[in-house]
Formats: C-alpha cells, structure tokens, sequence
C-alpha cells in the first residue's frame, strides 16, 4: 500500500510520466511485493524556482532531471529490500529514460495499517490486512 509523491520538472510529457509511473510501479512489486492494482501515486512538477537542491551532496552531480520519490508505505522492509528498490528503480529509469541515477533521490518511511484509510473512512487495520 504504498503512496509515492514523485517531485520533478517541467517538461516531461504524458507518456515520460506514465513510464515513470510504470517504472516505479513495476520496481515496487518486484522488491516490495506490491499488488499490482495498488499504485497510488502523485507528480508534482516543480518550477527551478521551487526546486532547492545540492548539485553534488552524496551525489556525483545532479542536474535538472532530478527527481524525488517519497515513499510511504505501510508495513516495514528489510535493508536489503530497499536497497534492491532503489537501486532497480534507478537501473530502470536510466534504461527507459536517460534518468542517470545521479539525479534519482528516494526517500522511504513506513507506517501501519492504524494509518491508512483507502475509503468510506474505514481504517484499513479494521479490515484485517
């Protein structure tokens, strides 16, 4: 049940953001055990202006093709899996798009199912999942 705010620039067009959006979805079954019809996703398509980042902290160079995915999810993983996600979420994005993995930032944070609600304001720990 992951929900990902993907933050990146102008530009980019309907099919680029629609790879993007597979690619992602794709890495997230593969190392997360993601159900296939469980994709919730933003792009959020931030101005220069907007987009305050260091060129080269912990990073070979980053350029305007940065892009930050924020992963919430609700149950925790292993180290080894979120490695296996980023690095495969990048590897992906370089193949498919010329994203270099230099300006691929992924941020991770778990929650619990007491803290999801997916509709009709039921808790999803009520559903016993």
């Amino acid at each position: 049940m992951p929900f990902t705010r993907i933050s990146l620039r102008p530009g980019y067009s309907d099919a680029q953001i629609a790879q993007i959006s597979d690619i992602l979805q794709q890495s997230l079954e593969a190392e997360f055990a993601v159900p296939p019809g469980d994709r919730f996703q933003i792009f959020e398509a931030l101005p220069a202006r907007l987009r305050v980042f260091d060129r080269h902290y912990k990073s070979g160079g980053r350029s305007e093709n940065f892009i930050q995915f924020h992963i919430l999810a609700g149950k925790p993983r292993s180290r080894e899996q979120k490695q296996n996600l980023c690095r495969l979420l990048c590897k992906r994005l370089h193949a498919t798009l010329a994203i270099h993995p230099d300006d691929v930032m992924v941020m991770i944070h778990f929650n619990t199912a007491d803290d999801w609600s997916f509709s009709q304001g039921r808790m999803l720990s009520e559903e016993g999942l």
